[in-house]
């Protein structure tokens, strides 16, 4: 997969190509629907198949630290992206220019004279364009005065409910990893370096490893049962924590947390994946350090005869 930072590193796709637009957050089993049929297309018409992110997302730019929060930041993404059947990603920075760009001078300028797109496949509720003007109805009109087809993207319902990022987001927020996976068609995951933290959880007897988030706020929250990927091809048990450390110093943002179990290295700068597989309780405030580490021992009990109970 190529991925194409800004229109000024988009170099034209010769005899046009087959387009998706959205934000696909998560990228959920209904986003990777998504792509393979945008696939479909383009070994029909034997043309690559593009798909077209912004970032930051357009609800981001628009309510700042009120827009919901992120599944994915974009480096996981593009990661998501790299494993799905689509030739090339278009990350659109999205500001005051993309914002203010009237619906038809998109299609005209963006899509059709620097894409060439000869296939669209996008969602009936997708809106676009200064005052979002640009529609499913305008990008149908369009497509019969410039030659390319539109499609309504396919739904996929996980019993009886559209599969959403919304809906993921929810269930994340409540706990129900179960449901999240189901839609998502794998844990769900937060990737990340390692990084110094104040080395509290070492004063407690319980080191971690520290992933800086670069989120304005996480769809997740509590204490999890979790494995870490990224390290020599191993998958390390552990638990961790999602949340301001309430006992410790209750930061203003999330930070993540990651105990792993028998395991004592320097990873400090390694690019690592934590997955989340049960959550063990909300965070909590506690009266003393020593009422939080009896709690750590007993939120590790529990972890370790979840995955007891797995093998």
């Amino acid at each position: 997969m190529h991925l194409i930072r800004g229109l000024n590193q988009l170099q034209p796709f010769i005899d046009g190509c087959v387009l998706t637009i959205g934000n696909f957050d998560g990228l959920h089993l209904g986003h990777k629907l998504v792509m393979n049929n945008l696939a479909a297309h383009g070994k029909r018409l034997n043309l690559p198949a593009v798909a077209m992110i912004f970032e930051p997302q357009p609800l981001e730019y628009f309510l700042g630290e009120h827009a919901p929060s992120r599944l994915t930041r974009l480096r996981e993404k593009v990661i998501q992206f790299s494993k799905l059947p689509i030739d090339a990603l278009l990350v659109l920075p999205f500001n005051n220019t993309i914002a203010d760009y009237d619906a038809e001078q998109f299609i005209a300028d963006i899509l059709v004279k620097r894409l060439g797109v000869r296939h669209l496949v996008i969602g009936d509720d997708f809106h676009f364009g200064k005052s979002r003007r640009g529609n499913f109805a305008l990008l149908q009109t369009k497509g019969r005065e410039y030659g390319f087809e539109v499609e309504n993207t396919m739904s996929l319902e996980l019993d009886g409910l559209r599969i959403s990022s919304t809906l993921i987001r929810d269930a994340l927020l409540e706990g129900r990893l179960d449901q999240a996976r189901a839609m998502l068609g794998r844990d769900y995951s937060i990737c990340g370096r390692v990084a110094h933290g104040d080395k509290r959880g070492r004063e407690l007897g319980f080191p971690t490893a520290n992933l800086r988030m670069f989120r304005k706020n996480a769809p997740i929250a509590g204490v999890f049962s979790v494995t870490l990927t990224g390290l020599n091809g191993m998958e390390y048990q552990g638990i961790a924590n999602v949340g301001t450390r309430p006992t410790v110093d209750g930061g203003a943002k999330a930070v993540l947390e990651t105990h792993l179990f028998d395991f004592n290295a320097d990873i400090y700068g390694r690019y690592v994946e934590v997955h989340f597989k049960k959550k063990i309780r909300d965070e909590m405030r506690f009266p003393s350090l020593e009422a939080l580490q009896r709690q750590i021992k007993d939120d590790i009990g529990i972890s370790k005869r979840f995955f007891a109970a797995q093998a």
